[in-house]
C-alpha cells in the first residue's frame, strides 16, 4: 500500500503505508511494492505484491548503478533523457533500446547537470558511459532488465536489490534465482522527483534477499542506522536521495538568491514545517525529516552560488569539495587523537606542510592546524604571542590597523588583555596601514613601560581588500621585538594567483598565519587554517592527557595534534581542503581567484562609468573581489546629502532582500552621515560580466523607487 504525498507545503520524503514493517511476503512471485514520497525516495519493507500505482513523472532523479555491471534492456522511453543505470565506478552499463516514444530517442544520462544524455534510436546499442556526477550505490551483482520509461533527469540507484529505474512509467527489476538470491519482479512507483528504489524478496528456496543494513535493526529503529561500516554507504545512498530531491524542491521554491518576504516569512516557513514541534514526542522517519526540513532549508536559504548573492565573503562551496564534506562527516574522525584520525592525522600534517610552503614558510620547520576560520586563528596568533612575551613589567599591547578584523579586538579580551590592549593605527589613502605611524605607536607603548606584545597585519580588509604592507610591517616588528601575525583569512587566496600572489610579499616574515578556504578556497564552512613559521612556537598548547596522549605512544611512534588547537575534538576538515588542492591545484585554484578579480574589476569600470544622481558612485579601486560603492540619491530640500544617502542606501539594501531579487552588502567608510556604502564581494567564479550588470542594474532600480517612496 502507498500513501500519497504528504500535505505540508515544506514536506518531503515518503509517508508511512499502515502496513509498512509488517514481515515481508516471500516466494517467486512475491514482491515489495514502493511508496510514492513526495521526494521519489521509497520505503524498503512495504509487504504487498499488488501493483504499484500510476508513477509521477521524476523530476530530478540521481544516477547509479547496483552492480559492477548491470545489462539493460529498455522498451520504451517518452522523455528525452534517461532511461538506464551506470557505475560511475566500473565504467558503466550496457544494454540495448528496443523503441522510443520521443525524438531523443532512448538515452544515456551522463550524470552532469541537467541530465545530459545520448539519443539513441530504436534497437540501437547503448554504448558503456560514465556518470561523472552520478553516484554509484551498491546492489547486488546480478544481470537486471527493465522494461520502462525514460525521466525527467535520468536514472535512480536500486539499493540492496539489482536492477534500476526510470523516473517516469513503469518499470520493473528482476534478478534471476541464483544470480543473487532474489526471485522475483517488483513493480515499481517513482516519486515526484523520480528517485526509486527496487526491493525484491528471495525466493522461498534461495537465500534471504540483503535488503539493506536496517534489515539488521531491530523494527523499532529502521531510521537509527548508521552511516559508518560496510553497509553504510548504501544506508546513504537511500537519504541521499531524499536530501538531493528536497534541496531541488527546496530551490525551486526560493526561486531567486534569497527567499521573498524577509524575516517573517522565512520564520513562518521554518514553524510551518517543524509542525509546531522541534523535539516531537515520536520521530516522523529519517526520510520525511530529511526531505521535510531540507526542503525549508533550501527555501529559506542565501544561496552564494546565485550571481544576484554577493553581500559577504560567503563563497558558493565547489561540488567536489562538498562530496569530500560527505565523507569525513561518515567516517566522523576527531583529531585530538591518533587512535579516532590516522589517516586525518597524517593528512592535516602534510596538507599544513603544502600550505606553509605556498606562504613562503620551511615546511621542515614550520607547522599549524586547521581551524573555524579567521576568528580562531587571530585568537591563536595573539595566545601564542602573549605567551611568548610571558610575565612582566607594563601591559600587552596589540597593534593593528583601524581597519583590521573585530576579531583581534574580541581575541584580546577572551585572553585577558583587555579589548583596550588593541591599539589602532592609522591607514594611508589606500587604506593600508601607515607603516610610519605603526613605529610611532611602538616607541609611544615603550615609553610608557607597556609592550608592543604584537603586530596585526591585514592581508585583504574585510569590505575594501586593502593588504597591508607586509615586509614593512615586518621590519618594525623585528625593530621592536613583536610577534608578526598576518590575518589573511580573505587575501590569502592571493597565493594561488600568478597575478595577485605579489600582494602578499613579506607574508613569509611572518611569526603566524591565518587563512581561510572558505574564501577564496570554494570549501563549504568551516575551513580555515593557521600556521606558524616555527613548531616550537607551538609550546604553550601542548597539553598531556592519559586517555588521548600519552607519552609513552608518542614515543613509539603515534602522533598527536592535541598541542596544536585549542580545541578537544576536531572534525578533519582537512579532507575537503586536500581533495581540493589534488583535485585543482594551485593553477586550478589560480584560475578561480583571477575570474572572480576580473568580475571585481568589471564592477568597478560599470560603476565609475555613469557618475551622478540616480546612478552609483564607486568608493576605491578594487584590490581583490570586493567592490564598495554607494547609489547617488538627488538632492531634497531639508535634507543634507549626506543623511539622505545613508537612508536611501540602507533602504534599497532593505528592500532588495525583502523582495527577495538580491543580496548586496552594506559597511561604513569612515563616520557621520555619507558614511554608508554597499558592497559586492564577488566570489563567483561561474558568473559573468552580464550577471554582474544586472546586479548593479537592480541596485539602482531600487534606489530610485526608494527615492520615489520617500
Amino acid at each position: 500500500m502507498t500513501a500519497g504525498p504528504p500535505e505540508h507545503p515544506y514536506a518531503a520524503g515518503p509517508v508511512d503505508g499502515p502496513d509498512a514493517g509488517s514481515a515481508p511476503a516471500t516466494g517467486a512471485a512475491a514482491a515489495h511494492d514502493l511508496a510514492q514520497p513526495q521526494t521519489g525516495t521509497a520505503w524498503r519493507g512495504l509487504p504487498h505484491a499488488e501493483a504499484a500505482p500510476e508513477p509521477a513523472r521524476g523530476l530530478s532523479g540521481l544516477m547509479a548503478a547496483g552492480a559492477p555491471e548491470v545489462s539493460a534492456r529498455a522498451a520504451a522511453a517518452d522523455t528525452a533523457a534517461g532511461v538506464m543505470a551506470m557505475d560511475p565506478g566500473a565504467g558503466a552499463s550496457a544494454g540495448t533500446g528496443t523503441g522510443s516514444a520521443s525524438a531523443a530517442g532512448t538515452t544515456v544520462t551522463d550524470g552532469s547537470p541537467g541530465g545530459q544524455g545520448i539519443g539513441r534510436s530504436a534497437g540501437e546499442e547503448l554504448p558503456r558511459h560514465a556518470g561523472p556526477a552520478g553516484p554509484a550505490y551498491a546492489g547486488a551483482a546480478a544481470p537486471a532488465e527493465a522494461n520502462g520509461a525514460g525521466g525527467a533527469t535520468g536514472l535512480v540507484p536500486v539499493v540492496g536489490t539489482v536492477g534500476w529505474s526510470a523516473s517516469n512509467g513503469s518499470a520493473m527489476a528482476t534478478d534471476p534465482v541464483g544470480s543473487g538470491g532474489f526471485g522475483a519482479v517488483a513493480p515499481e512507483a517513482s516519486g515526484a522527483t523520480g528517485l526509486r528504489y527496487a526491493a525484491v524478496p528471495a525466493d522461498a528456496a534461495g537465500p534471504a534477499a540483503p535488503h539493506s543494513a536496517a534489515a539488521a535493526w531491530p523494527a523499532v529503529l529502521p531510521d537509527a542506522v548508521l552511516a559508518g561500516g560496510v553497509r553504510g554507504p548504501e544506508e546513504l545512498g537511500v537519504l541521499l536521495g531524499t536530501v538531493l530531491g528536497a534541496l531541488a524542491a527546496g530551490a525551486q521554491d526560493r526561486g531567486g538568491p534569497l527567499p521573498p518576504g524577509g524575516p517573517p516569512a522565512v520564520d513562518a516557513a521554518v514553524r510551518r514545517a517543524l509542525g509546531g514541534a522541534a523535539l516531537p514526542a515520536q520521530g516522523t522517519g529519517a526520510h520525511e525529516a530529511l526531505g521535510t526540513l531540507a526542503r525549508v532549508l533550501a527555501y529559506g536559504t542565501t544561496d552564494p552560488a546565485d550571481p544576484a548573492c554577493a553581500g559577504h565573503l560567503h563563497c558558493p562551496p565547489l561540488a567536489v569539495a562538498v562530496a569530500a564534506e560527505l565523507a569525513a562527516a561518515a567516517l566522523n574522525p576527531s583529531l585530538d587523537s591518533w587512535d579516532q584520525a590516522p589517516a586525518a592525522t597524517a593528512l592535516e600534517t602534510e596538507v599544513v606542510a603544502a600550505l606553509a610552503a605556498l606562504a613562503g614558510f620551511t615546511p621542515q620547520l614550520a607547522s599549524g592546524t586547521v581551524t573555524t576560520g579567521g576568528t580562531e586563528s587571530n585568537l591563536l596568533g595573539l595566545l601564542l604571542a602573549r605567551d611568548r612575551h610571558g610575565p612582566g613589567a607594563g601591559r600587552h599591547r596589540v597593534l593593528c590597523s583601524d581597519a583590521a578584523h573585530f576579531s583581534v579586538r574580541r581575541s584580546a579580551a577572551l585572553l585577558g588583555l583587555g579589548d583596550d590592549a588593541v591599539v589602532p593605527v592609522a591607514t594611508c589613502t589606500d587604506h593600508r596601514i601607515d607603516p610610519g605611524a605603526l613605529d610611532a605607536v611602538c616607541r609611544r607603548i615603550t615609553a610608557a613601560n607597556d609592550r608592543p606584545t604584537a603586530i596585526v597585519a591585514t592581508a585583504g580588509t574585510t569590505d575594501l581588500g586593502a593588504v597591508d604592507p607586509l615586509a614593512a610591517c615586518a621590519d618594525v616588528a623585528r625593530e621592536h621585538g613583536a610577534w608578526l601575525h598576518v590575518d589573511a583569512a580573505y587575501g590569502g587566496g592571493a597565493l594561488f594567483s600568478d597575478r595577485l600572489a605579489p600582494l602578499l610579499t613579506g607574508l613569509d616574515r611572518a611569526d603566524s598565519i591565518g587563512l581561510d578556504l572558505h574564501k577564496l578556497g570554494w570549501q563549504p564552512v568551516a575551513a580555515g587554517v593557521f600556521l606558524v613559521r616555527d613548531r616550537a612556537l607551538f609550546a604553550p598548547l601542548t597539553q598531556r592527557a592519559k586517555y588521548l596522549n600519552p607519552a609513552d605512544d608518542e614515543d613509539a611512534g603515534f602522533p598527536s595534534l592535541l598541542g596544536h588547537s585549542p580545541r578537544t575534538t576536531r572534525r578533519a576538515d582537512v579532507f575537503k581542503i586536500a581533495v581540493t588542492l589534488r583535485a585543482l591545484g594551485r593553477a586550478g585554484l589560480g584560475a578561480l581567484v583571477d575570474r572572480c578579480h576580473e568580475l571585481a574589476c568589471h564592477a568597478g569600470v560599470r560603476i565609475d562609468r555613469d557618475p551622478g544622481p540616480g546612478a552609483l558612485e564607486l568608493t576605491a579601486e578594487p584590490v581583490l573581489t570586493t567592490v564598495v560603492f554607494r547609489y547617488v540619491p538627488h538632492p531634497s530640500p531639508g535634507e543634507s546629502d549626506g543623511r539622505r544617502s545613508d537612508r536611501v542606501n540602507a533602504e534599497l539594501r532593505r528592500r532588495l532582500l525583502t523582495e527577495g531579487r538580491a543580496v548586496v552588502g552594506r559597511t561604513e567608510v569612515g563616520t557621520g552621515p555619507g558614511s554608508v556604502r554597499l558592497k559586492l564581494t564577488l566570489l563567483n567564479p561561474h558568473a559573468t560580466e552580464r550577471d554582474v550588470d544586472a546586479l548593479l542594474n537592480l541596485v539602482i532600480a531600487a534606489g530610485r523607487a526608494v527615492e520615489r517612496d520617500l
